[in-house]
């Protein structure tokens, strides 16, 4: 690893190893930038490299933490979040497999790109802050987890009031 990118992996030492050598590389970062827009916050996590007769695997298990927005309520809050990404870096052109990743001369993997897609497909598409989250008031715009405003938030079909009163 480098001070400069804290996620350029030097793996090329493991091209010299025997088939079947594994290395793990452990993370654990209180808060990352991954370039160009993605801040990430208690990042942990693990990279396996397994030398193939291909090239060398690369899988990695991460976890952390990104201050979203919840969709409900608009409150800023902590989304946890998990990414697993396994990668061949082949030896030549000729080896490269479905990903088509060859491994760099100099022997150093980058794994900010894929780290970043993986956290940013883990992000759920309405992130809510929690499970019983209520909102805003449609009426004023409050937040009702926040304060009670006393607004009646029914809405009623004025079509549907004669049978309203039917009930009634």
């Amino acid at each position: 690893m480098t001070d400069s990118n804290p996620l350029l992996l030097n793996i090329g030492f493991i091209i010299h190893q025997t088939v079947g050598y594994v290395r793990e590389f452990p993370f654990d970062f209180e808060r990352i930038f991954l370039p160009p827009d993605t801040e990430l916050l208690n990042l942990t996590g693990t990279v396996r490299v397994t030398r193939t007769t291909q090239g060398l695997l690369v899988q990695g298990d991460f976890q952390a933490e990104m201050k979203v927005e919840c969709s409900r309520c608009l409150t800023e809050f902590l989304q946890p979040l998990q990414a697993e990404f396994t990668d061949l870096y082949a030896f030549t052109r000729n080896a490269v497999a479905e990903s088509g990743l060859v491994l760099p001369e100099n022997g150093k993997i980058d794994l900010a790109p894929a780290l970043r897609d993986e956290m940013l497909l883990s992000i759920p598409i309405n992130p809510v802050c929690r499970p019983d989250c209520k909102g805003l008031c449609p009426i004023c715009g409050e937040n009702r987890n926040e304060t009670d405003c006393q607004h009646d938030t029914q809405e009623s079909d004025p079509r549907l009031d004669a049978l309203r009163s039917l009930l009634e």
